[in-house]
């Protein structure tokens, strides 16, 4: 005999460890499965720490989500009573005209964030461990800065646990199907379970439990880098805002020193690699980090020094690369969030409460329509 629950979440990430614990604050038996440890580094969500940003480019309709997010992982914070998200204020910086900046300004105006435009001078200026290029402009939102990723994900579990939530780490999902009384069978390599609703969170392997995302959630290898500054005061949280830049030799991401002893980068889409979740290549390169330094050396050349480490994650990316958030049409009991394409993480908080709301009502009070699978 299957054991039975009210809602099982297939992943316990980011996402799924946030849906976890909306479930299990609202009640529900919920069991969480993950397929590696909690956390883990195998996933989308480690090495140290995720931006968290207001000002958002990539569309306005995210404001009111990250509104409800910010809210949220202050919830959690008080409850585990641990401080997980840190503000620096985040720099959007592009040229005058360019999408980076001038989305970034649009959300802003739209919904009343409150903000400051500078010019690549006045930015240097500010922070000395910037040297943006002349004809760039910079958004600065003072509420931006970044969650301790790994560190979320702990607390979520905790709490969900604490109140009744079953969460079992290293066991995979090999598969599942609906039964005839409108319940959900999922087997994995440790036993069968069943439940009224099945929640897919599960990063980059969504395309293996949900065939129907093959080629519309596509993991992508994905590295990052801390290098020592040669003056580490001015890269430390108080003096050094975390940033989202366009360059001309591609879109970067940055931290101040903080968990690491390091100045953290990344590039979006690093390398362009498409790769399957279970055959990632781990190992960094010295491609992989001239990809990086390239933009450090022109771009924040005081913090140019010594690896102090490097690590491969994954994005998973859609066509769009808007999220994909949504239930089976045929299957309603059966919901999924994927597709975060890179800027995900900062949403979790806000997501549990998504799939915790489509797990148990089929439906939400958030506006999701942006991210609704049938787009494709």
């Amino acid at each position: 005999m299957a054991t039975s629950y009210d809602v099982i979440v297939a992943g316990v990430g980011g996402m799924g460890s946030a849906t976890v614990y909306e479930l299990a604050k609202r009640g529900r038996r919920v069991l969480g499965l993950e397929k590696f440890d909690i956390p883990n580094d195998q996933g989308s969500s480690h090495g140290v720490n995720r931006i968290i940003r207001l000002a958002y480019y990539e569309h306005p309709s995210y404001v009111p989500l990250l509104r409800r997010s910010y809210e949220l992982w202050r919830e959690i914070e008080e409850r585990v009573q641990e401080k997980l998200l840190f503000t620096t204020g985040s720099v959007d910086t592009d040229t005058e005209s360019g999408e980076v900046f001038r989305g970034s300004l649009n959300s802003c105006q739209l919904h009343d964030i409150p903000h400051e435009v500078l010019t690549a001078a006045e930015t240097n200026q500010r922070f000395p461990g910037y040297r943006l290029p002349g004809g760039h402009y910079s958004l600065l939102q003072p509420d931006g800065g970044f969650l301790l990723s790994e560190r979320c994900i702990v607390a979520y579990a905790n709490a969900a646990m604490g109140l009744g939530a079953e969460v079992h780490a290293r066991e995979a999902v090999l598969g599942w199907d609906a039964t005839g009384s409108g319940t959900v069978r999922v087997t994995t390599d440790r036993g069968d379970y069943e439940a009224g609703s099945l929640v897919i969170t599960a990063g980059a392997w969504s395309e293996k439990l949900i065939p129907q995302l093959a080629g519309r959630a596509v993991p992508e290898r994905q590295v990052l880098a801390w290098l020592q500054p040669e003056d580490p005061h001015l890269f430390s949280p108080d003096r050094f805002p975390v940033f989202n830049a366009m360059f001309e030799e591609g879109r970067y991401y940055g931290f101040p020193v903080f968990g690491i002893p390091g100045f953290k980068i990344g590039r979006y889409h690093h390398l362009d690699e498409q790769v399957d979740a279970d055959n990632v290549q781990r190992e960094v390169t010295r491609e992989d980090e001239a990809v990086l330094r390239s933009a450090v050396a022109r771009y924040f050349p005081a913090a140019n020094g010594n690896v102090m480490s490097m690590k491969t994650c994954m994005f998973t990316n859609s066509p769009d690369e808007h999220f994909i958030i949504g239930a089976l049409p045929e299957l309603p009991q059966v919901s999924f969030a994927a597709g975060f394409s890179g800027h995900g993480f900062k949403f979790c908080s806000v997501v549990g409460e998504i799939m915790a709301d489509l797990a148990t009502r089929r439906q939400t009070v958030h506006d999701i329509a942006m991210f609704r699978p049938g787009r494709f």
